[in-house]
């Protein structure tokens, strides 16, 4: 049996692959698995962090993912699990209503997944989503303006800023590239998450659909703690304890 406190490199290898493995690592229990202190964890943490592989949290750490997916890959990436998520969450849209359907390829499946008999407004920044919509018989469809950044898939900025603060909505569906019970939802890129923020401020209910691979994990910025969220819809093998954490923090969990 390996002697981890001896030997540095070969525990922050296995605490590489525990973070690899499970998206979070807490303190207390890998400094019980490895016979080591806790504080000798948080210093092996502290050097993973560094090389941004992970970044520390109250009692451990978090997976820090990497941006390099082109827009189009996001598209064909986890299609089946999208789809799956997608018919879960056209169940969760009130008829009648209007709501916001931010950038994002598990938000675009849904709008192609609502069937023809729904009537609501969608407000959208995204072209993708606003055209997946425009055949739609009894769905009426608004486009926020402005620059499309491309990387994104949407507007986040300028007058799509302007237009969206005056609308409300019943929903808004948040698209979102990592989350974890200790640091909510993030993303890449800081104008999206900005715009992200304003429409969670202009609706009566948040809702966000993630697929397995970006729960939990965290990217560069911040979207929105876990209590700004009401509603987080997941694949059913999200896992007992992230599925408490989550709940503990008031987020009503479903799962597709």
């Amino acid at each position: 049996m390996l002697d981890y406190a001896a030997l540095p490199e070969q525990r922050q290898a296995l605490i590489r692959q525990i973070l690899q493995e499970n998206g979070r690592a807490i303190c207390a229990d890998l400094a019980v698995q490895l016979k080591v202190s806790e504080h000798t964890i948080r210093r092996d943490l502290h050097e993973l962090s560094k090389e941004g592989f992970c970044k520390k949290v109250y009692g451990g750490a978090v997976l820090q993912l990497q941006d390099s997916a082109t827009l189009t890959r996001r598209k064909t990436h986890n299609h089946a699990q999208k789809s799956l998520l997608a018919a879960r969450c056209v169940q969760l849209v009130k008829p009648g209503s209007c709501i916001f359907i931010d950038t994002g390829t598990t938000n675009l499946a849904m709008a192609s997944a609502f069937p023809a008999e729904l009537s609501l407004t969608v407000v959208t920044n995204a072209p993708d989503i606003a055209a997946a919509l425009l055949t739609h018989p009894l769905i009426e469809v608004i486009m926020l303006g402005g620059q499309v950044q491309k990387n994104i898939g949407g507007c986040v900025s300028g007058t799509a800023l302007d237009q969206l603060r005056n609308m409300h909505f019943d929903q808004a569906w948040i698209g979102g590239c990592a989350m974890s019970p200790e640091s909510g939802l993030t993303g890449f890129d800081f104008a999206d998450c900005e715009f992200k923020k304003a429409a969670i401020g202009q609706s009566s209910q948040t809702l966000v659909a993630l697929t397995a691979d970006k729960i939990p994990g965290i990217a560069r910025f911040g979207v929105a703690r876990c209590e700004e969220i009401d509603v987080l819809v997941v694949e059913a093998d999200l896992g007992r304890e992230l599925g408490n954490a989550f709940e503990a923090a008031s987020i009503t969990l479903i799962t597709a």
